[in-house]
């Protein structure tokens, strides 16, 4: 291999291990804010509250597609990947309901 290829193939390895460490980040991210919807779900069916808060939804939406337009990310993107997170937790608080 060339000298250009060969570091071609470091620099891809390099951003290849930053990708999986990122992986990771999220995955026990997204355990972690589950972990604390399901405490939310509970409480919400322990005291009769409806499994979801449109007013706080649009809110956090709104928060998202603000945070990913400074994170240099596509607002579509985040609110889309946000709505499935919601849908997600609303679909657990109305488990806990029954």
């Amino acid at each position: 291999m060339t000298d250009a290829v060969t570091r071609a193939a470091e620099v891809l390895k390099e951003h290849r291990e930053s990708i999986d460490r990122l992986d990771a980040i999220l995955v026990y991210t997204l355990g972690e804010r589950f972990k604390h919807t399901q405490a939310v779900g509970k409480l919400k069916a322990q005291h009769a509250l409806p499994p979801s808060d449109p007013n706080r939804e649009a809110a956090q939406i709104a928060r998202l597609e603000d945070l990913a337009t400074r994170a240099d990310l596509d607002p579509e993107f985040a609110k889309s990947f946000l709505n499935f997170i919601i849908r997600e937790v609303i679909h657990h608080h109305e488990k806990h309901q029954k």
